[in-house]
């Protein structure tokens, strides 16, 4: 239990390092790209290209970062993708959050399959799933609500550019500690020592 436990917090606070890294694009930079489209693809190169550096250490064996690669990067591109997707396509009524809920389900799900499938179908898929996609949802969320929470009550002191800034690295921050924390718990779970 020790080892799962050590494995969510790597995952945890090492993928919220490449998170906030992944959200200063749009604290910082957002119409560098020239679009929305633009930024997002940017920002999911970030994490394309940050999380092995972060993350590898997760698997055990030998040549981690380039077999973690290999997992990673179709595992978050499918994610980013039907995430993205569920943004651009679903329309909701005023107050639902219907595109961000079928996208976190349906990216954490294709996260959670490729990385089964690359740690050669393991035990206990849909257990490491479905903590995937509570814990990505929850820093998701929250973040969000750090987010609105932020801009609705300002920082004593600061600019309003500025209070956005801190908004957006929060919500890159919560986002990444839960999904971070659920890509940690599910490598740790599938690669746990058999009983």
């Amino acid at each position: 239990m020790k080892s799962l436990l050590r494995s969510t917090l790597h995952g945890s606070f090492g993928f919220a390092a490449v998170s906030v890294a992944a959200y200063s694009i749009w604290a910082f930079v957002p119409r560098i790209a020239g679009s929305e489209i633009g930024m997002y693809a940017l920002i999911a190169l970030v994490y394309l290209g940050g999380a092995g550096l972060a993350l590898c250490g997760l698997l055990s064996g030998e040549n981690r970062l380039g077999r973690f690669y290999r997992m990673f990067l179709p595992a978050f591109f499918g994610y980013a993708l039907l995430w993205s997707l569920a943004w651009f396509l679903i329309k909701d009524p005023p107050g639902w959050r219907m595109r961000e809920w079928l996208g976190a389900a349906a990216g954490t799900l294709f996260f959670a399959w490729v990385c089964w499938n690359s740690l050669k179908r393991p035990s206990g898929f849909w257990i490491a799933a479905l903590v995937l996609f509570a814990l990505h949802t929850a820093g998701y969320f929250i973040g969000g609500k750090w987010m609105y929470g932020i801009l609705a009550s300002g920082i004593e002191g600061w600019a309003k550019p500025q209070v956005a800034i801190v908004a957006k690295l929060g919500w890159g921050l919560f986002h990444g500690l839960g999904f971070g924390a659920g890509i940690g718990f599910a490598l740790g779970w599938w690669q746990r020592s058999p009983k």
